[in-house]
């Protein structure tokens, strides 16, 4: 009798071992679907980008160093890849940059009557949201996902099956600073 109950202890033990680390896994593969999510947020805004410049440029010949500060710091967010950390930083300092595009952009009457402009602003706004709303949503889940590697009983499997902490997406502090405008 006491075989089936060592029997039966073992049993309940492998389920539970299945359950925690079937948790694990759920929440790794959550961050990885935030950060896709992020991904495509960033990759909308960088298709966006040669539009707007474009829209912008016949109006502003004479502010042609600021198209190329966009388009080089879109070439280093595209350039980033999955690495959390390089992507935040090249993603601010291309956000950075392409607020002082559109505050120069309104210092000009003509192209901010233009359609095409108007058109540009508000799809750019949009994604500016859905991005800031993919960040909030990938954070959220690695909160989730570090606290289950962190914690009693998942702990016990998260170092043996190779479950390590992920960086929450934050941007840099030179991404925080005001974009500087001179007229």
């Amino acid at each position: 009798m006491s075989g089936w109950w060592i029997l039966g202890c073992l049993v309940l033990l492998l389920v539970l071992l299945a359950w925690l680390y079937n948790g694990l896994v759920a929440a790794r593969n959550r961050v990885r679907n935030a950060w896709a999510q992020i991904d495509v947020q960033l990759l909308r805004r960088s298709d966006l980008i040669p539009d707007l410049v474009e829209s912008v440029k016949g109006y502003m010949r004479h502010e042609a160093a600021i198209f190329d500060r966009i388009l080089e710091a879109r070439r280093q967010a595209v350039g980033a890849g999955g690495n959390v950390a390089a992507r935040a930083a090249a993603e601010g300092t291309l956000g950075r940059e392409v607020q002082g595009l559109m505050a120069l952009a309104e210092a000009v009457p003509e192209l901010r009557a233009s359609d095409n402009m108007k058109a540009l602003q508000e799809e750019l706004a949009t994604t500016e949201n859905r991005i800031a709303f993919a960040r909030q949503f990938f954070n959220d889940a690695v909160l989730d996902y570090n606290t289950r590697i962190q914690t009693v009983p998942s702990s016990l499997l998260a170092g043996p099956f190779g479950f390590a902490p992920e960086p929450y997406f934050e941007a840099p502090a030179e991404a925080r600073a005001k974009p500087k405008v001179s007229f």
